[in-house]
């Protein structure tokens, strides 16, 4: 017997009625504004080429790692999950999915899922193993028409721009491609890049040496001096603007900065690309970058976006075998007020430069990161993120950071996601989570309805297309 799958209107909304009534009147003015979004890693050959997508596996499970880091932590083998395995037959996979779909309950991954089974396929039986080879024809088979092929539905979902996130050694074709169907007026969408210089700024990178190869080729300069080196990301940064990109983003495990002289720095360089770098050695030298980096910002206009406080790939095993992203990246204790000193007693004080700060330590939100946001102009605070784009996540930020730094120094919601089907499901809960949030300012009152109604389209649009300068 199937079980119907249906989507409650008042989802995420508060219990208390009359300030889930509020919290309604709020959603009805914000749910059907365009999305912005700012920062992500779908993949922009998608919108290039705009060919249809495989199949329900190689879509919405393969690369989700949301999805499969859950079902490897209850024993499931990426192998049989098709992830960097292609002998996995796809539809075996995707029933080993719906076999394990109750892992997911209570998770934000159910509530993204459930949205795009729903809303995106209109399938109205829930996803269990009874309804596997259900759930994989019919989105099979819709994926194979033309109104399911990427660019169509970038412009069902009400998106107005999408950054995908490229390195400095990524030639940047698909872009071109993208452009170049803009100009011809084959198609309006907005596809624009961001620059992520980890490739040729972490030394313990893999290839770290043969990319700055790489990077000397594509920029025409000697990466391998640091005079060199520079004028490299200079270029690579203009060439990615030309191409539409308005930020950069840098993931980083720490969130150490740096402000070395330039004979200390090209001491340092030496030392780093000299093939055996200590870890002191590479720490040091990506703090110093950042600082560099945010100098370069300045100049140029690009946002900046500092990641940091992941132990990536934490299993060694899963790495060797199965590569970067896949579910085995942890967050660590991060901490802010000293590591970004160097760099905020150089360029904080900036107002022409914005800095977005992202955390996964929320013990950090109300004593670090909500007090530096509420002190320095050119900082703001990226939203949850990560382990903690979830309907409680936000409700921490929130109610931790708004205080101290207000909603104004806070850049409204980015999904940061590879599932590109999901896009409009997180930007619904964030817009569902913090209309719920300003509701209870009204009862409280702490906010007049109309100025939590201007909020709400502040948070929901207005705020990340004027932080991301889209």
């Amino acid at each position: 017997m199937t079980r119907p799958l249906t989507l409650h209107p008042d989802r995420l909304f508060p219990s208390d009625p009359g300030q889930r009534d509020i919290a309604r009147r709020l959603y009805t003015e914000v749910a059907d504004l365009p999305i912005i979004s700012p920062h992500g890693h779908t993949d922009p050959s998608w919108f290039a080429g705009n060919a249809p997508f495989g199949n329900a596996a190689e879509l919405l499970l393969h690369p989700d790692h949301y999805v499969f880091r859950m079902l490897y932590s209850q024993g499931v083998s990426l192998d049989a999950l098709g992830i960097r395995n292609p002998d996995a037959d796809p539809r075996t996979s995707w029933r080993l999915f719906a076999q394990n779909y109750h892992l997911f309950r209570g998770t934000p991954s159910r509530m993204w899922m459930d949205w795009v089974f729903a809303e995106a396929f209109g399938i109205e039986v829930q996803f269990e193993a009874a309804t596997a080879d259900l759930y994989y024809d019919r989105i099979t088979e819709a994926l194979a028409t033309d109104a399911f092929r990427p660019r169509a539905l970038f412009d069902r979902f009400g998106i107005e721009v999408i950054a995908t996130t490229e390195s400095p050694l990524d030639t940047l074709d698909h872009h071109a491609a993208i452009r170049a169907a803009n100009d011809s007026g084959e198609w309006g969408g907005r596809v624009i890049t961001a620059y992520r210089p980890d490739p040729v700024v972490d030394p313990e990178f893999e290839g770290f040496h043969t990319n700055l190869a790489r990077f000397s080729d594509l920029s025409g300069e000697d990466a391998y001096s640091y005079a060199g080196y520079l004028a490299a990301h200079r270029g690579r940064r203009a060439f990615f603007a030309s191409l539409g990109a308005t930020s950069t983003d840098h993931g980083h495990p720490t969130a150490a900065t740096a402000d070395l002289s330039k004979t200390e720095a090209e001491t340092l360089f030496a030392r780093v690309t000299n093939g055996e770098v200590s870890a002191a050695d590479a720490e040091r030298f990506r703090a110093h970058m950042l600082t560099v980096m945010a100098g370069m910002s300045l100049d140029d206009g690009l946002v900046m976006q500092i990641h940091p406080g992941a132990f990536r790939n934490h299993n060694p095993r899963l790495f060797d075998h199965y590569g970067r992203d896949k579910g085995a990246d942890i967050p660590t204790a991060t901490d802010y007020v000293h590591s970004l000193r160097p760099l905020l007693s150089k360029y904080g004080n900036e107002a022409a430069l914005t800095i977005i700060l992202f955390t996964l330590d929320e013990t950090s939100y109300a004593r670090e990161l909500a007090p530096l946001a509420g002190h320095y102009p050119a900082l703001k605070l990226g939203p949850a993120w990560w382990f903690h784009d979830s309907p409680e996540g936000m409700r921490r930020f929130r109610g931790s950071m708004t205080e101290t730094a207000g909603f104004y120094n806070t850049v409204g919601f980015n999904d940061d996601t590879r599932a590109f089907l999901s896009i409009p499901a997180r930007h619904d809960v964030a817009r569902r989570i913090d209309c719920g949030f300003l509701a209870q300012l009204v009862v409280e009152h702490r906010l007049e309805e109309w100025e939590a109604a201007d909020l709400a389209a502040d948070l929901s649009y207005n705020l990340a297309k004027a932080a991301y300068k889209l």
